[in-house]
């Protein structure tokens, strides 16, 4: 399945979810209500919103939200909103960082404590039992997805069909390009871009598709990428270069150093890098 028609379906289920609520609303105690139309809101406008990408929000706490209005719908009407708790078990299949877990399991556990009254005590001790298994096997299933993320990151082509590879990649690819460029007398060099993280992915796909098919643009870290650009001669390498950076759709910090210059001992992106900033720190200085 092409991953516009799953984000197609992601969509569709949140605005069924957004709908499902503001229905759910007009019954509903102020309290209730504001939390209600709060989070119909926040379904809607992420709907919208919602495009794919190849990216990952790891650092960013947005888990936050849907956990802290799932509180405060329980919170504001426990009698009515018993059923709420077992969203918690969804939430713990997000992929989050250690912090924003831990607020979900206290907003869980919090969750429980509020629908105390509401249960007879044989029934909210099985509640508490049923809801930390589900959960359990709602974080296995997001470190499976970890896992499997972490897997096609690794791989070298990240994007199927689009010249994008990974930072080995770039390190095999060097070597074979300037045997290349000896061989039949031409010039090539690396340039390395900086981006912003939320650019990462929308810009490696223009840059792939403003380079030729046989050069390939490579993805270093979460902030940098590269390309290898084959040209007949340094001039031509520097008007093309410069064409390249005013068709980008951002202005980007970049470094270029002739693959001729680059230390064949290389053994990882590190020195990579540095090997560029120090030829671009040179060529400045001259």
């Amino acid at each position: 399945m092409q991953s516009k028609y799953k984000v197609r379906l992601l969509r569709a289920n949140l605005l069924a979810a957004a709908v499902v609520l503001a229905l759910w609303t007009p019954a509903a105690p102020p309290a209730a209500a504001l939390v209600l139309w709060v989070s119909v809101s926040w379904l809607f406008i992420t709907a919208l919103l919602l495009e794919f990408n190849h990216r990952r929000a790891r650092g960013l706490p947005w888990q936050l939200l849907p956990g802290t209005l799932l509180i405060g719908l329980i919170a504001a009407a426990p009698e009515r909103h018993a059923l709420l708790i077992w969203a918690w078990c969804a939430l713990f299949m997000l992929p989050q960082i250690h912090w924003v877990a831990a607020f979900n399991i206290s907003g869980a556990l919090l969750s429980w404590v509020l629908l105390a009254p509401q249960l007879s005590t044989p029934a909210w001790g099985l509640m508490l039992v049923t809801l930390c298994l589900l959960c359990l096997l709602a974080v296995s299933r997001a470190r499976q997805f970890i896992h499997i993320n972490g897997a096609i990151l690794q791989r070298l082509r990240l994007i199927p069909g689009v010249n994008l590879w990974a930072q080995e990649q770039l390190l095999r690819d060097i070597t074979r390009e300037r045997l290349r460029c000896e061989r039949d007398g031409l010039y090539g060099e690396l340039v390395i871009f900086y981006v912003k993280r939320r650019q990462l992915w929308p810009f490696a796909q223009t840059l792939c598709q403003l380079t030729y098919r046989f050069e390939h643009a490579y993805r270093l870290d979460a902030t940098t990428l590269a390309t290898l650009l084959l040209s007949r001669s340094e001039t031509d390498a520097a008007q093309r270069r410069q064409r390249l950076l005013d068709a980008l759709p951002a202005r980007v910090d970049s470094q270029y150093v002739s693959l001729a210059a680059v230390e064949h001992a290389l053994t990882d992106v590190e020195q990579l890098k540095q090997s560029a900033g120090n030829r671009a720190a040179l060529k400045e200085a001259s």
